[in-house]
């Protein structure tokens, strides 16, 4: 059995995702790495620091938006994110 290759989707609701890698796209400097925080109402998105990179922050006004590969998993579970996760409510937007 051949499985299809993940799709990255688009993903609105931040708050979802903590401790899940993710892609930062707004330019040609992209970012593909851990979040570690958020705030609950997704304006705001923080990434770990890793070997090469410092943490840094992310908000959804300035025009990054966040896309989620589903990634398969060892043990009971198949995919780390939910299409009820990845197909979430849209971004809020800056006042």
């Amino acid at each position: 059995m051949t499985l299809n290759r993940a799709t990255p989707r688009k993903h609105g609701d931040w708050s979802l995702l903590i401790n899940a890698r993710v892609e930062i796209r707004q330019t040609a400097s992209d970012r593909n790495r851990v979040v570690e925080d958020v705030m609950p109402d997704s304006s705001i998105l923080w990434l770990a620091a890793d070997r090469d990179n410092p943490r840094q922050i992310f908000e959804a006004c300035h025009g990054h938006r966040v896309w989620v590969t589903p990634q398969a998993l060892s043990g009971e579970l198949s995919y780390r994110m939910t299409t009820r996760q990845i197909f979430g409510k849209n971004p809020t937007s800056c006042i």
